[in-house]
């Protein structure tokens, strides 16, 4: 009889009706990431951009055999001594998910521990399970983090927050991650699959144009990079777009709107 953890695999990628999912899929390990897995998502981070029918990229975790379900338990540090990996390395992973063209949602089903935090802060939205926690524990192996983590974690987290991360290496509980506004929804698993469908639902129903350019632009604010004239370029865009023109159609007549991306 096989088992879930016989399965084992570097993460996987399935896409289906515009919506990508990628899998961690190494269970046994509590979904460590290896810095094989690290490469096999950048290949997937590069195919998604290109695939113009993508929309929006769902991040999740196999955490089947877990008494206590783990997303994931962060990047293996025996990497840390294979020749052009490390730190460096791992950086790339989270600063490429932040920069993908399709709306990035981290199904956040388990506890997540090291750098697999700055992972789920890259994506755009978060929804949680119930009774999980995160932990970054950079200072209690005596390291400084890299610094597009740290912007990111002051970006979502606040400063008081990233200080108490990095300052103290506590764990946060599940409702501290979502007072400090982490989740879009914080949820069981009787409801886990309606909550993260309707969330992806509601992202599909939007204009792909203006999405995509408005989270170029919320992306390069938060990162205090504002160029307003390529705001104000992106804006002329998307109200010259067919999709704007189906829009003010479909309010004035009081129907849904067909969205073509253009």
């Amino acid at each position: 009889m096989t088992t879930a953890f016989e399965h084992a695999s570097p993460p996987v990628l399935n896409i289906d009706n515009g919506v990508a999912t990628i899998t961690l899929n190494r269970p046994a390990r509590r979904n460590r990431l290896e810095n094989g897995d690290l490469k096999v998502l950048l290949g997937h981070f590069e195919s998604l951009n290109r695939d113009q029918d993508v929309r929006v990229l769902v991040l999740t975790a196999n955490t089947a055999g877990h008494p206590k379900p783990v997303f994931c338990a962060g990047y293996d540090i025996g990497g840390f001594d294979e020749p052009g990996h490390g730190a460096i390395f791992f950086e790339e992973i989270p600063d490429a998910l932040a920069e993908l063209r399709p709306v990035t949602v981290c199904a956040l089903n388990g506890s997540v521990y090291g750098g697999a935090t700055d992972v789920v802060l890259a994506c755009d939205l978060c929804i949680g399970l119930t009774g999980i926690e995160w932990r970054m524990p950079a200072t209690a192996l005596g390291l400084h983090y890299y610094a597009s983590g740290l912007q990111r974690y002051v970006s979502r987290f606040g400063l008081a927050g990233a200080k108490r991360a990095f300052l103290t290496a506590r764990a946060f509980s599940a409702e501290q991650l979502n007072a400090l506004g982490l989740f879009e929804a914080m949820v069981g698993l009787p409801e886990w699959d309606g909550v993260l469908a309707q969330l992806v639902g509601d992202i599909l129903s939007l204009a792909p144009l203006a999405v995509q350019e408005t989270k170029k632009s919320l992306n390069e604010i938060a990162a205090g990079q504002i160029d307003e004239a390529l705001l104000r370029g992106r804006e002329q865009l998307t109200t010259r777009s067919a999709d704007f023109a189906e829009g003010r159609a479909a309010f004035a007549e009081r129907r849904k709107p067909v969205f073509v991306g253009q």
